[in-house]
């Protein structure tokens, strides 16, 4: 089990995500593989000093790459969609 401050990766800002944050008020963020909804949960609301109200997970799969005549596949990682209490916002989405 990581520990709080391994359990959130990266923040993912795409055009998608942003979208999805404009709209419905949800943040996006890469997390530890071993990570559960509750060490999520756990982890946005101490780093960030916000209130969760609810987290989804999913898994995703590596990518097929080639590189020369060889094919390889990228790690598999773990997504985490975060939806706040009215209110509360992470700055690192705001810019």
């Amino acid at each position: 089990m990581p520990t709080l401050t391994r359990a959130i990766v990266r923040p993912i800002v795409t055009e998608k995500t942003s979208a999805a944050y404009q709209d419905r008020q949800e943040y996006t963020f890469e997390v530890h593989p071993q990570a559960n909804k509750a060490a999520i949960r756990q982890a946005i609301e101490t780093l960030f000093g916000v209130k969760v109200t609810g987290v989804w997970t999913s898994q995703q799969r590596g990518k097929l790459r080639r590189m020369g005549g060889k094919a390889g596949l990228r790690p598999r990682w773990k997504k985490a969609i975060v939806k706040l209490r009215a209110g509360d916002t992470i700055e690192i989405f705001e810019g």
